[in-house]
């Protein structure tokens, strides 16, 4: 099976200008999250995807295979899309380019989830801590017996209704596994309803009835949106380097 890793990198981002080419512990943000995801042996091959020249340029200027997609882009899975239109594969992995915590074993995870599966998209979550249960930023997800995501939210579900303290809460990691095809009709459709409302593109698929496989992992991430997050995870990176 032979799998891709595309890495969405947008420059102009809102919260924190220039993200992918900030430095976290002497090194750009994009050049942490390829190394760590193509230190995965699983993967065939990882592409940076950008809407910036000059991202096309700090890559390639450290050997990173990187493409130019289409700035009109309205989120990384369509960048990926973008891609996968001219890269063959039968797995593609989106792994955002502001993760740089992420490590081999999600993209192994993820992977294994796909193979032994015949999941059309995967994704992994895992067990969320307390403190972050109320925190909108962390998005939660419920799943069924067979692990297919029932739903995704940023409030804190299940709801414990009696107080039980016997309620499970997973955080969900924003890192995907597309067939072709699922990809495809994720692009083809509109935004969807739910999906407005939460602001969790992953919803579309649930709405349309394409069932979300879920995989367990015991490496949490931080996504990095703020200049704050970006202290935080530098601190983490030092802390274990």
């Amino acid at each position: 099976m032979r799998c891709v890793a595309v890495i969405p990198a947008r420059l102009a981002s809102t919260r924190l200008p220039r993200k992918p080419l900030r430095e976290i512990a002497g090194r750009s943000m994009i050049a942490r999250v390829y190394e760590a995801v193509a230190a995965s042996q699983l993967l065939a091959e990882t592409i940076v995807a950008t809407d910036a020249r000059e991202v096309v340029e700090h890559c390639e200027n450290l050997g990173i295979p990187v493409r130019m997609t289409s700035p009109d882009h309205r989120s990384g899975t369509d960048r990926v899309h973008e891609v996968a239109g001219v890269v063959q594969a039968d797995v593609y992995i989106n792994v955002q380019g502001d993760e740089p915590l992420v490590r081999a074993g999600h993209l192994d995870a993820l992977i294994g989830l796909m193979q032994r599966t015949e999941a059309e998209v995967g994704t992994l979550k895992i067990v969320c801590a307390a403190a972050d249960l109320a925190n909108p930023n962390v998005v939660k997800v419920v799943c069924d017996s067979a692990s297919r995501a029932l739903y995704f939210s940023r409030s804190p579900i299940p709801f414990d209704r009696d107080s039980t303290g016997q309620a499970r809460y997973f955080k969900h990691l924003g890192l995907y596994a597309y067939r072709k095809q699922a990809l495809e009709l994720f692009c083809s459709w509109p935004e969807s309803g739910l999906e407005r409302v939460e602001r969790l593109e992953q919803l579309r698929f649930l709405e349309n009835g394409v069932a979300v496989h879920v995989a367990e992992t015991c490496f949490d991430t931080i996504g990095v949106d703020t200049e704050e997050d970006l202290r935080r995870v530098e601190q983490i990176l030092l802390k274990s380097s």
